[in-house]
């Protein structure tokens, strides 16, 4: 079964039509890749399948047991990301919080996926670091490694190697 389902979806941006009657599914395992000029509705596209946008038509379903906390997603960076007063750590291991519920706490297990992501994207040495100090790709990095932790399931990548 598909973790989404988009049937005959149209979008707009700012009153625009951008992308009509797109139909596409997307199963566990699969890489699909998203290219077009600038303003071709690309990032609009992301945002309504991260339910932030409403078709303007057609419908996104989701399927084989994914929620919405279960799609890891890495946005396009932005002017107010690259001052965001945290440390490395904190921002990586924000990734987690949709895993906690109602507790304010991590758990061991995220600590230790926060941990192991940070290894294996080469931040560990960065993480007492505030993320406002770093380049914009170690910056990326970091912001790569929080959506990694936001999930096992779905990622969604918006400009992934943007300033890397």
């Amino acid at each position: 079964m598909a973790l989404i389902t988009c049937d005959n979806i149209s979008l707009a941006y700012e009153n625009n039509v951008v992308l009509s009657d797109l139909s596409f599914s997307v199963h566990a395992g699969d890489y699909l890749c998203i290219v077009g000029e600038n303003g071709s509705g690309k990032s609009t596209l992301i945002k309504a399948l991260l339910s932030f946008k409403r078709p303007l038509c057609g419908s996104i379903q989701f399927g084989d047991g994914l929620r919405q906390t279960e799609i890891g997603y890495l946005p396009q960076q932005t002017g107010a990301q690259k001052d965001f007063p945290a440390s490395v750590w904190e921002v990586v291991q924000s990734g987690c919080m949709n895993q906690s519920g109602l507790s304010p706490f991590y758990s061991s297990a995220q600590r230790s996926l926060a941990q192991e992501t940070l290894k294996k994207l080469d931040l560990w040495e960065l993480r007492r670091r505030s993320y406002r100090e770093l380049s914009g790709g170690q910056q990326q990095r970091v912001l790569l490694a929080r959506a990694l932790c936001a999930t096992h399931k779905l990622l969604l990548l918006d400009e992934p190697v943007a300033g890397l």
